[in-house]
């Protein structure tokens, strides 16, 4: 019978397996990212890993919701917050500018309370993997750590979060409260150079997923050999019934090699 944990990765791993454009998971983008599905398919096949969410890192336009009265919060999310653009392949970042209705107007910022930001983001690649156990944890946590995934955690139930702090943050814009016109305070050069820096955080972003799947994969190789060697080991260990036989069959060796020890050396006498 499956422990608590197996049946977890085996609902996990059929999830994985039929998801497509027929079969949404519950993410925004619905499906896994292409970028990702090697290294989740090596961790899947850890024993005691089970990959359950993923991004392989993202450029995002947003606009942000309205902010309730009394919200501290700076950007807010909900409340009609939406993508403007999203993609997490930089092969589709060029001119992404021309595929959003904005009104560029370089001298004029927001100032009423009512105001709506527009936030380019880019976000680098994260991974959630759960783990049976806590040493099974903290042992993808201290790679993932060494690796230079620096904003990774364990979180309950032995999940850690592989993150890397790669990441633009930038307002370009804003709506006013009474109007939903995409006003852009920068200009196209602007958000062209904010796209040249974009695909500089993707080389160095897949650069970081490729050295993860690589450290990964060697540490899976190695608990493999280790496994391996251990199981050579316990392939030829005796039993006790055994090492009794041994123990009687070397002593009669001994006692053998003794007896014609002195048989030559009394033969030596003789002579």
């Amino acid at each position: 019978m499956q422990d608590s944990f197996d049946q977890k990765k085996q609902s996990i791993l059929d999830e994985i397996s039929t998801n497509g454009p027929d079969n949404l998971d519950a993410s925004p983008k619905g499906t896994i990212d292409e970028h990702c599905i090697p290294i989740i398919n090596l961790i899947n096949k850890h024993k005691d890993m089970v990959t359950t969410s993923s991004c392989s890192g993202r450029v995002s336009v947003f606009l942000e919701g309205v902010k309730s009265a009394d919200s501290t919060s700076i950007v807010a999310k909900g409340n009609y917050g939406r993508w403007l653009f999203v993609t997490h392949d930089p092969k589709d970042l060029d001119n992404w500018y021309d595929s959003i209705d904005f009104t560029y107007n370089t001298t004029r910022f927001p100032t009423g309370k009512g105001t709506r930001s527009i936030l380019y983001k880019f976000e680098a690649v994260i991974l959630h993997v759960k783990c049976r156990d806590e040493a099974t944890a903290q042992r993808l946590y201290i790679l993932a750590m060494n690796n230079g995934f620096r904003e990774s955690g364990i979180g309950n139930n032995f999940n850690v979060a592989i993150r890397i702090s790669i990441k633009l943050d930038i307002p370009i814009g804003f709506t006013d409260a009474d109007s939903e016109e995409l006003r852009c305070f920068v200009n196209k050069e602007y958000l062209e150079y904010i796209t040249l820096i974009s695909h500089e955080r993707f080389r160095e972003n897949f650069k970081k997923l490729d050295q993860l799947y690589g450290a990964v994969e060697k540490m899976m190789t190695e608990e493999s050999n280790g496994e391996a060697g251990s199981k050579k080991k316990n392939k030829y260990a005796e039993s006790k019934e055994e090492r009794r036989e041994r123990m009687i069959r070397e002593g009669l060796e001994r006692q053998q090699a003794m007896k014609k020890l002195k048989e030559q050396q009394q033969q030596e006498v003789d002579l």
